[in-house]
């Protein structure tokens, strides 16, 4: 059975919607949260406040990235790009990861720094105020981008989910470090921004590593490998396979796939049994393409 290419031009283009409507709130929400968090900030003076800022600064590059590379990611195939511009989400998602590292590397300097000399801190109810307005409206961004990546596995998505959801336990440490300068505890603070930088890394170099393996051509998964085999052992004229090949195409792989069949076979009989292979592979939810060569034996 064929692909219908009416229903995969549907699903691309509805991809993109859900992913350029994730970009718009996500910018719009980090302003929002940028504004008030550097604002309140550097009136009380919190390390952990103004950390929480600058990482709302570099979630607003994240959400921009994720905007501008899912337009260009749907842009259909054309001449100079037989494959379509799938991979630009792997290029901007790479962009947002080294953006992260950067902003936590900063974080982690000041914030060690204060912790050395001192904090400045002053307990204030808007300090409070601010942190639950910011952990409310990142439990609102992380669910509706959550939903979203669900539906179309994109790794943008996916790192503004993550970054979303990282955001919310930031920031609720960020409610305890103000919450113990009311009483005089003010070591707390500079910890906490020490902590934050650090969780910024770690998920920037997570994100890093996935979308270098997509961009450097990583193979398909075990799993996916073996429910490759398990088609192609299925037809019982397929006397050998020599190789399987992968390359990722955007969120899905393109697969080389060479056979041995009994040289006695006719080219229409060979031809046909290989296109029967190509159609039941592309069928794989994660396969974008399925290409096998034939060679007599």
């Amino acid at each position: 059975m064929k692909k219908n290419i009416n229903s995969d031009t549907n699903f691309n283009s509805n991809r993109f919607m859900i992913t350029k409507k994730a970009g718009i709130y996500g910018i719009s929400g980090n302003i929002f949260l940028l504004l008030i968090k550097g604002l309140v900030g550097f009136l009380t003076k919190s390390q952990a406040m103004i950390a929480d800022s600058i990482n709302s600064a570099g979630d607003i590059f994240a959400s921009l990235m994720t905007f501008i590379g899912n337009k260009i990611a749907s842009v259909p195939q054309d001449d100079n790009h037989n494959f379509g511009h799938g991979k630009a989400e792997y290029i901007f998602s790479l962009f947002i990861s080294i953006s992260m590292i950067v902003v936590s590397a900063k974080l982690l300097v000041d914030s060690i720094s204060t912790l050395i000399l001192g904090s400045n801190l002053h307990f204030s109810w808007f300090l409070i105020i601010v942190s639950i307005i910011t952990i409310l409206t990142k439990l609102f961004l992380y669910i509706y981008t959550k939903n979203a990546y669900k539906k179309c596995k994109n790794i943008l998505l996916e790192a503004n989910m993550k970054d979303h959801r990282n955001d919310m336990i930031i920031t609720t440490f960020t409610l305890i470090s103000v919450c113990l300068s009311f009483f005089g505890i003010y070591i707390f603070d500079s910890i906490v921004g020490i902590g934050i930088s650090i969780w910024i890394c770690f998920t920037g170099v997570k994100i890093f590593i996935e979308s270098y393996n997509v961009l450097m051509d990583i193979s398909v998964d075990e799993k996916t490998k073996k429910d490759i085999l398990d088609i192609t052992h299925s037809f019982s004229e397929i006397k050998k396979i020599d190789n399987i090949i992968s390359t990722p195409v955007g969120d899905k792989y393109l697969i080389f796939i060479t056979i041995y069949l009994d040289g006695n076979l006719s080219t229409f009989e060979s031809h046909t049994l290989a296109d029967n292979l190509e159609k039941a592979v592309t069928k794989l939810d994660n396969i974008y393409k399925t290409i096998v060569h034939v060679e007599p034996i």
